[in-house]
């Protein structure tokens, strides 16, 4: 491959990451070609030798970020049990996960903005909800499958809707409220048991 080509695809690669955690941060309309191009160190006329149009672009950002949160989750250890069920509801429903969107679940981040996107955009959300709900209703172990199942969609619903909530209030004592009365009511739920 020739170095052109190279740089092409690097060039290509960071676009698509920054534009990761802008969609995270901002939203799926958050992203403004002539400042994502500058941030990249790249001209705003080259955008088009990279995407076709702007829809393509945020289809590959948010594909880019949901595949991130499968990274973190398979190079990990793998959760199972009570335990990991107690520790991931702590991380993500903390102080630190709450004030780094960009960095952050992007599931939550992007749970009121995905309905919005193009069929990848929802294509790309629907896997991560199913893969998310796979692995918490793994983790409640000795469930009925029906129970299992339902008790995984109400602990991820429950998960992402405090994020989301928590980042948008603009108290700072309900905003850490609806993370510890969340995270108390799902370690609840699986001590029952």
């Amino acid at each position: 491959m020739g170095t052109s080509q190279v740089d092409k695809e690097k060039h290509h690669d960071r676009i698509v990451a920054i534009a990761a955690t802008l969609v995270r941060e901002r939203g799926l309309d958050g992203i403004g070609v002539a400042e994502l191009m500058k941030e990249a160190g790249l001209t705003h006329g080259g955008f088009y030798r990279h995407f076709g149009s702007r829809e393509d672009l945020v289809d590959e950002a948010v594909e880019r970020a949901l595949s991130e949160g499968t990274k973190r989750v398979e190079s990990g250890p793998k959760p199972s049990g009570k335990r990991s069920f107690r520790t991931i509801v702590d991380g993500y429903l903390s102080i630190a996960h709450r004030n780094s969107p960009g960095g952050g679940c992007a599931v939550a981040a992007l749970s009121g903005e995905a309905r919005r996107g193009g069929k990848r955009v929802r294509r790309a959300y629907t896997g991560q909800v199913k893969l998310y709900l796979a692995i918490i209703e793994g983790m409640l172990d000795g469930r009925r499958r029906p129970v299992a199942r339902r008790d995984s969609i109400l602990a991820l619903s429950a998960l992402v809707g405090a994020v989301a909530m928590a980042r948008s209030v603009d108290d700072d004592q309900l905003s850490l409220d609806l993370l510890t009365g969340t995270a108390e009511a799902l370690k609840f739920l699986l001590a029952r048991d």
